[in-house]
């Protein structure tokens, strides 16, 4: 079982940066591919980036790339996503996710998620 906790999430104006953290429970967090998500309202919730198990291979949808990167931390049992250049659009709930195989893009086949964190970015 793992447990996840998001954190960081806030209210920024357009062209601010965030990072948001997630914090795992449970000693198997290494061995857990990590993914980040976000769900807007009225929307379906969309993958935004994901990374392996050990940090070496990472995905990442492209309205983000160039802004947002993760990483993390298997020491400390987290994960963390760097969202900079803000947009509006960019505002929802992110959510982390673990994976006990490869990284997916397909929400359906994560295996935990957190509560999320709503990150909400001003014109």
């Amino acid at each position: 079982q793992v447990q996840l906790v998001e954190s960081g999430g806030g209210l920024v104006q357009a062209g601010d940066s965030l990072r948001l953290s997630c914090a795992a429970s449970g000693r198997t967090f290494s061995s857990y591919a990590m993914g980040w998500f976000r769900q807007a309202p009225g929307k379906e919730r969309e993958f935004v980036t994901a990374i392996n198990w050990s940090g070496s291979s990472t995905r990442i949808v492209d309205s983000v790339k160039g802004r947002f990167t993760i990483s993390r931390d298997n020491a400390k049992n987290t994960v963390y996503l760097q969202m900079n250049s803000l947009k509006p659009e960019d505002t929802a709930v992110y959510y982390c996710a673990a994976r006990r195989l490869g990284t997916t893009i397909l929400t359906g086949l994560y295996d935990y998620w957190g509560q999320g964190t709503q990150v909400t970015v001003s014109s």
